[in-house]
């Protein structure tokens, strides 16, 4: 059994809200809007890491992360580029997600869409969950991922945070 890999936190100020960066040697093991209390994430956070983060004094991921973070919402950046750390994602999640990463700015695709790319056409269900479940929100750009109808649906729960970043890149892609 391996050791729990130190991981360091960083909150970071967005117009979606407070946006925690948590990385580890390997890069950014989580990045995602609060929703709720900080100490509650950093605990589920903590939890799946097997060792409590800590937060970042100086941290070249966090710090790349947070100015690309701001460089997105100013407009002025349309792809995301930070090294992942996948530790927290398994199987068939990580090929849905590698398949949200290949949809252009400013763009939707629907599951079924998502499912094809990733190699499962039969798996829309799962790009689903995937997307619900993924450590990396914004810059694995999940929030591009529509039902069939066209409809957004929920984020995690957050709809009117899915709701303004695909208004923010359609507007930023005018």
């Amino acid at each position: 059994m391996t050791s729990p890999q130190p991981s360091r936190f960083l909150v970071h100020p967005s117009p979606v809200g407070d946006v925690l960066i948590v990385t580890t040697d390997a890069g950014i093991v989580t990045l995602h809007p609060v929703d709720g209390p900080l100490g509650a994430e950093l605990e589920r956070v903590g939890l799946a890491l097997r060792a409590m983060p800590v937060p970042a004094e100086s941290d070249a991921s966090a710090d790349a992360a947070a100015t690309q973070l701001d460089e997105y919402f100013e407009g002025d950046r349309r792809a995301f580029d930070l090294p992942l750390d996948w530790r927290l994602v398994r199987g068939f999640t990580r090929a849905a997600l590698e398949a949200v990463c290949e949809i252009p700015y400013g763009e939707t695709a629907g599951y079924g869409e998502v499912a094809i790319a990733a190699g499962s056409p039969r798996a829309a269900r799962a790009v689903g969950t995937a997307c619900a479940n993924t450590p990396f929100s914004i810059v694995v750009p999940v929030h591009r991922v529509v039902r069939a109808d066209g409809s957004l649906g929920e984020y995690g729960g957050r709809p009117e945070v899915k709701r303004w970043l695909v208004d923010h890149e359609r507007a930023a892609g005018e």
